[in-house]
Parts: structure tokens; sequence; C-alpha cells
């Protein structure tokens, strides 16, 4: 099944890779691979993870404290957040639409 992401997931995403280069470049790809690999595991098997709101599912990553959430479209996963665990639940509940 493909996958798209919300635009602000993309966002986050994005500077948490910037934010992880700034550390160091393997630590940066190791998180881009640790998303990658929880994307990968959600498109295999969409139903096996937890509903955490509504129609909403969350997959973490391994090694890193991130989440993926997303919520199964009619032909397409939703990517709607890549967030912290740190980060204030439900900030993403506004991304219901794209």
């Amino acid at each position: 099944m493909r996958y798209v992401f919300h635009p602000e997931a993309l966002t986050e995403y994005s500077e948490a890779v910037q934010y992880y280069l700034t550390q160091r470049t393997e630590v940066a790809q190791a998180f881009i691979n640790a998303v990658e690999e929880a994307i990968y595991k959600i498109r295999e098997f969409p139903t096996r993870y937890a509903v955490i709101d509504e129609d909403v599912r969350r997959c973490m990553t391994r090694k890193f404290p991130y989440g993926i959430l997303y919520t199964l479209e009619q032909d397409y996963i939703l990517i709607m957040a890549v967030m912290h665990s740190n980060r204030e639940p439900g900030y993403w509940k506004n991304r219901r639409s794209m």
C-alpha cells in the first residue's frame, strides 16, 4: 500500500533529520533508517498497531523516541505525524484533512 505524508508531518521529519545532522551524520542516517523501517512495517501490516485516537494508529521507531502516527485511507496510508514522544499529546489532531 502506498503512503503519503501530511505536509506538517513531512516538515517534522525533515526538522528531526536536520537536528540529528547537527549531532553526527551517522546518527541522522540511523534516524532515517528507523523511520523508514517503521513505515515499511506499517505498510506490511497496517492494522497491527494500536489505535490511539479514533482511527489514528501509532508505530514507534526503534532506538529513537519517535512515533509514526497514521490513518488508513481508502487507497493509501496517511502519515499524520512524526512525533517525538515528549511532544504535547494531541497537537496533531488538526491534521485530519490534507
